[in-house]
């Protein structure tokens, strides 16, 4: 599963997966790129003559990693940290292609089987031997496919049969044919090894799987990755330095720049909470990436010394409110659970301020779970636009308010211009936010002060780190159940969606954006980790659907043109944008700065698709 989450939306400064990978242009989604971005610039992947080999790329991130362990990673951060020393199966090139990594993969039969073939002379570390088909296949049927090892692509692989049909060749025969299947991620497997897992499998051991301490540190990566992690120091960031052997060098039908890639000797990331000093060590020539707050973008566009790209990515911008039993604990009840009370929060925070005051302009309004450049976007003549025009502002954000008021128990009113509880005491919530940027505190600040101004709720900013808010307020211990209520039983819990509303965080929240989600523009159907049905594998808020959301991906499964894929989803993001699972606020662009010189950056999805080949 790639890149489920980014803190506060900026993720992918040195990218080694690329973007959001894509099929074609497209002809309805915007501007003359598809939207995804200049592929112009970078390097010379057939240039004669080779860079040499030497120096230190150094790259800053603003959070620490909740585990590097490849198999339970959904961090996007963490994924570029795993992706520095392992492959995964595949990446899209800056044509939005399909670029074969660890193996191709293919389909004869319009999406029903699909064939993975997997490249010669991929070595574990001793003692692991070839990676071959069978450890694929037995990560698939006996980690992924259980019922008991819940990894991050557990929800992936359900139905799905695999088979394997050669050494290095295995396959899949989906229920239902899916052309657009590797745009899903859903095939993008990291190689583990299957005597490192066995153990485990024969104990049904999660606990240990988790915490093994081959997988969490890539002790077994040999030649798969372009670097070798030599120290990961939580807290502070991971040391790797070159791998000689890298497979990619000897590869067949690559570009000649990979033969004798990587180029640089050690590469580290550097874990920097505050934003003013990454931004400074970029400035200062001590990092030759970091992100750049929208503040002082035009700043640094002036600098000789550092070259700023902006860069299209699918993650949003949202207000996460919790649905479960521990949010909203300014009284009885949860209104967060009623679509018009979220309607509300939406009309209460305008959208174009909060692009203008936080992005100073670098971002798109967010009104359903897909970018406006996307092919899949439905048009605004069909969606709820909240937060602009005439669904704008206390009026009708009061209006919205009221009705949920009305559909609850609990006797929740207006007092002239505060929101009461049934008491009469103020409505006051929480915020969370992470403290590591100037952007994560203005977006709380913005967002606390429009809905105190148009909705009389008082809102307290809160920050929060990264690490300590995943572990303890968005994710718990699964423990399944019934909501006998709704209907609803959760066979396969997981830490990000553990069960009913009952189930709940150890700590209680109100609301955050301290995490932003991925949207999957190429290919929608990825959606269906977030959206499919209220027991779906990630579903941290507790949201329930109102609407037929397992149907519509159901039936986009067994679509049979790409003009139906087109309608089912485009009603999908219609009801979406109505119920607002989460408060839909924007789409920022990646605004990144690298060191002048270093070849290899483009302003498109897929930037660091070929980041071994990068150089100065």
């Amino acid at each position: 599963m790639l890149g489920l989450i980014g803190a506060g939306a900026t993720v992918g400064l040195a990218g080694c997966t690329g973007g959001d990978p894509s099929d074609d242009g497209g002809d309805d989604g915007g501007d003359d790129d598809g939207g995804f971005g200049d592929s112009d610039g970078g390097v010379d992947h057939d240039a004669e003559e080779l860079p040499e080999v030497g120096g230190r790329f150094t790259n800053m991130h603003h959070a620490t990693f909740t585990t590097l362990n490849p198999l339970y990673n959904t961090e996007a951060g963490a994924g570029s940290a795993i992706g520095y020393a392992l492959d995964q199966g595949y990446t899209f090139d800056a044509d939005q292609e399909l670029f074969p990594l660890l193996y191709d993969l293919w389909t004869e039969d319009g999406g029903n089987v699909w064939v993975f073939e997997i490249r010669d002379g991929l070595e574990f570390s001793d003692p692991y031997g070839q990676v071959d088909a069978e450890s694929f296949v037995y990560q698939i049927e006996e980690l992924h496919q259980s019922d008991w090892a819940n990894t991050a692509s557990s929800s992936d692989w359900a139905g799905i049969n695999v088979e394997q049909t050669g050494d290095l060749e295995f396959q899949a025969e989906l229920e239902d044919a899916e052309l657009l299947w590797p745009e899903t991620y859903t095939p993008l497997e990291y190689p583990i090894p299957k005597d490192l897992v066995e153990p485990y499998v024969d104990e049904e051991d999660d606990d240990g799987l988790r915490q093994n301490e081959e997988l969490i540190e890539l002790q077994f990566t040999g030649n798969l990755g372009p670097y070798v992690l030599e120290e990961w120091e939580r807290g502070a960031g991971t040391r790797y330095v070159r791998n000689d052997d890298y497979y990619l060098q000897e590869a067949d039908g690559v570009p000649h720049l990979f033969s004798n890639a990587p180029y640089f000797e050690e590469l580290r990331v550097d874990i920097v909470e505050e934003e003013a000093t990454r931004v400074g060590a970029l400035e200062a020539g001590e990092a030759d990436t970091a992100d750049i707050p929208p503040d002082r973008f035009a700043e640094f566009q002036e600098n000789p010394d550092v070259d700023t790209y902006t860069i299209p990515q699918p993650y949003n911008n949202i207000l996460s409110v919790n649905m479960r039993d521990n949010g909203w604990n300014a009284g009885p009840g949860n209104l967060f659970q009623i679509k018009e009370f979220r309607q509300a929060l939406a009309c209460a925070i305008n959208k174009e301020e909060f692009i203008a005051g936080v992005y100073r302009g670098n971002a798109e309004p967010h009104f359903t779970w897909q970018p406006q450049f996307s092919n899949f976007y439905p048009g605004e003549d069909d969606i709820p636009m909240f937060g602009v025009g005439d669904l704008y502002g206390s009026e009708v954000a009061r209006d919205l308010a009221q009705d949920a008021f009305d559909q609850s128990e609990y006797d929740y009113h207006f007092d002239g211009d505060d929101m009461v509880t049934p008491d009469g005491d103020q409505v006051v919530l929480d915020i969370l936010y992470f403290p590591g940027s100037a952007t994560g505190q203005l977006r709380a600040e913005y967002t606390a002060q429009e809905l105190g101004d148009n909705l009389g709720i008082e809102v307290e900013p809160e920050a929060i780190g990264g690490d300590r808010f995943n572990n303890e307020y968005w994710t718990a211990d699964p423990e399944g159940g019934e909501d006998p209520d709704a209907g609803l039983t959760w066979d396969e819990p997981s830490p990000w969606n553990p069960g009913p509303r009952s189930v709940t965080s150890n700590e209680s929240w109100d609301m955050s954006v301290v995490f932003g989600l991925n949207t999957y523009p190429r290919n929608p159907q990825a959606n269906d980790v977030f959206f499919d049905g209220a027991t779906t594998m990630y579903n941290p808020v507790g949201y329930y659907p109102e609407f037929d959301a397992e149907g519509l991906f159901a039936d986009a499964r067994s679509a049979e043109s790409q003009e139906e894929i087109q309608a089912i989803f485009e009603e999908l993001f219609v009801n979406l944008a109505e119920e607002q699972p989460y408060i839909m606020l924007a789409f920022p662009d990646d605004l990144v700065g690298y060191t002048a010189g270093l070849r290899g950056p483009i302003e498109n999805f897929s930037n660091g698709w070929d980041f071994p080949t990068w150089h100065y």
